[in-house]
């Protein structure tokens, strides 16, 4: 007997509500290994745009960003 088909027989077995626990950590196990999945690196995303980001252009950004940000206190 294979291991889906062991599984199914036994959770008929169940009362409803103890059913129900099992689909909760069934969902449960799904998001956790949903969650592993290695996220994708945005250089490796754009890498066949022929984009070059480099720190310089993210200081002059930064700058341009928030050169008219209101301070308080100056």
């Amino acid at each position: 007997m294979d291991i889906q088909r062991s599984i199914v027989e036994k959770l008929k077995t169940l009362p409803e509500e103890k059913q129900q626990e099992v689909l909760d950590f069934i969902e449960f196990i799904q998001q956790k290994a949903e969650a592993k999945r290695p996220r994708r690196s945005l250089k490796g995303l754009w890498a066949d745009l022929g984009v070059e980001i480099n720190e310089e252009d993210i200081t002059q950004i930064r700058r341009e960003m928030w050169g008219n940000f209101p301070r308080e206190g100056i």
